[in-house]
């Protein structure tokens, strides 16, 4: 089954440490479970165009154990990538009303 730019990056990750990482160029995504490295840089680059990637970090994020009364369970684990752009690159339009 080929994968396709959308389904690769699920989300953007917009919380406080994120936010602040972008001054340096580092954009957070959740991404595809099963993407690597290269396919991370090559989906980032095709769905936002004009932008160059440098370097992709890559991590998995672990279920929480999570209670609804006597009931527990794990919330669903998932991946985590952080996306550095290229000092010449442009930056990504849907980021920049957030800062």
């Amino acid at each position: 089954m080929e994968k396709t730019v959308q389904d690769i990056i699920i989300r953007p990750i917009i919380t406080e440490n994120s936010m602040d990482a972008l001054a340096d160029k580092k954009y957070t995504f959740e991404v595809l479970k099963s993407a690597n490295k290269i396919e991370i840089k090559k989906a980032v680059e095709q769905l936002f165009k004009g932008v160059k990637v440098a370097k992709v970090n890559t991590m998995n994020v672990r279920g929480q154990k999570r209670r609804m009364g006597r009931n527990e369970g794990y919330t669903s684990a998932w991946k985590k990538a952080i996306v550095t752009l290229a000092p010449d690159s442009k930056t990504i339009e849907f980021f920049d009303g957030m800062i």
